[in-house]
């Protein structure tokens, strides 16, 4: 993990590019990963962790893409990522949403997106976490977001 982060961050530098976050199930890991890296805050412009709705909404989700879709949808996780890109003046905005340890289901649901502000295009993809323990799934959604943003 923590090469791939490297890679993004010096990356972001050559680029001259910005990266903003907007968390809700991953409590703020993929911020503290790159955070781990030297040379972050050259590139990191914002991290929130909004895990209620009403911190969603108060960082411009629209309230009815939540209603209509529910919080963990793939529209939830892309106006989270096109917010933050806005509300940070990024160049990628990042928005992740879903369900991770929840006791009721047998599967973990994630949905996350990368939004380009300058091209305003979005990445946006689900992936599905088996295993009881919360911290090797946050660990594996934040593998595969890291993974999009150094591809993009």
């Amino acid at each position: 993990m923590k090469q791939v982060c490297e890679n993004i961050v010096r990356k972001l530098e050559k680029e001259n590019k910005t990266i903003a976050f907007m968390e809700s199930c991953t409590g703020g890991f993929l911020a503290n990963e790159i955070t781990n890296i030297s040379g972050a805050s050259n590139v990191l412009k914002v991290s929130l962790v909004t895990y209620s709705n009403e911190y969603k909404i108060k960082f411009n989700v629209d309230k009815s893409i939540i209603n209509e879709y529910t919080v963990y949808s793939i529209e939830t996780s892309e106006e989270m990522a096109k917010k933050v890109a806005e509300f940070a003046n990024s160049n990628i905005g990042v928005g992740v949403t879903g369900e991770l340890g929840n006791t009721t289901s047998k599967e973990n649901k994630v949905y996350y997106t990368i939004y380009n502000n300058d091209t305003k295009q979005c990445v946006s993809k689900s992936i599905s976490v088996k295993t009881e323990d919360r911290a090797k799934m946050k660990e594996k959604v934040a593998k595969q977001v890291f993974e999009n943003i150094i591809t993009m």
